[in-house]
């Protein structure tokens, strides 16, 4: 018997080993694998997350978790200020987030006032990895502005996506240059580099910051960072963390 076949015992937390249907909260949320692996589906998109990995949701935005065989997932409500940009932010695996997530599963709060410190110590990793790097702004018009969102969840391109959202892909063009002052080829670029950065500032890997911002590639994702800072792709590849905090 695999010990997460305990998660029973506890009915009121069996949603950690279970999963659950498409449901919202009016807090700021963290789902978060312990071990394992999970799929979140938001809007429609399935969000696979592997040991340690996250989603980080704004409020009210409705999502499903699907708990692979022999996973466990926590989903910690945060403070009204802990926000992400996007509805939806996927974490990489966050060294300073595992040892908060760790460290909680150990103490095991049970009242508000244990849970305070360590939710307010979720709140300040979320807080240290999502500083944008690269300034991007989303377009006010409405259809170009769901496009945009939609663009950083999938690797469609741009006539596609045009389609999608019954738009031509030299309107998207002209409202993205005049409302963002990118094209849009060049804001998907550094819009997809902020959650890389994130991710390898937050003590991840090169190859997972890729696959985790949309990247096809690890060596895509090092050649657009080098070009959107000037550092040199080699000293990435070495050391990203080091290189990016230090610049």
């Amino acid at each position: 018997m695999r010990s997460t076949a305990l998660g029973s015992s506890v009915p009121e937390n069996s949603i950690r080993f279970l999963g659950h249907d498409t449901h919202e909260h009016d807090e700021p949320h963290l789902i978060y694998v312990v071990t394992g692996a999970a799929v979140v589906t938001v809007d429609g998109v399935e969000i696979p997350l592997r040991t340690h990995e996250a989603v980080w949701l704004q409020p009210h935005v409705p999502h499903a978790v699907r708990i692979r065989e022999g996973g466990m997932v926590l989903g910690p409500m945060l403070e009204d200020g802990v926000v992400p940009g996007p509805r939806v932010r996927v974490l990489g695996v966050v060294p300073a987030l595992v040892d908060v997530m760790t460290t909680s599963l150990v103490a095991s709060p049970t009242t508000s006032e244990q849970v305070l410190p360590f939710r307010r110590a979720i709140g300040r990793v979320l807080d240290s990895i999502s500083r944008p790097r690269f300034p991007v702004v989303y377009p006010e018009h409405p259809a170009a502005r769901r496009l945009a969102r939609d663009a950083l969840r999938t690797s469609l391109a741009l006539d596609e996506l045009a389609l999608r959202h019954r738009m031509s892909a030299r309107q998207v063009q002209r409202i993205f240059v005049a409302e963002t002052g990118w094209p849009f080829s060049r804001w998907r670029v550094r819009a997809r580099l902020n959650s890389a950065v994130s991710h390898l500032v937050g003590g991840g890997d090169v190859t997972t910051a890729a696959r985790l911002s949309g990247f096809a590639t690890r060596a895509g994702l090092l050649k657009a960072l080098s070009r959107e800072t000037g550092l040199a792709a080699d000293e990435l590849a070495r050391d990203a963390r080091s290189v990016l905090v230090t610049a």
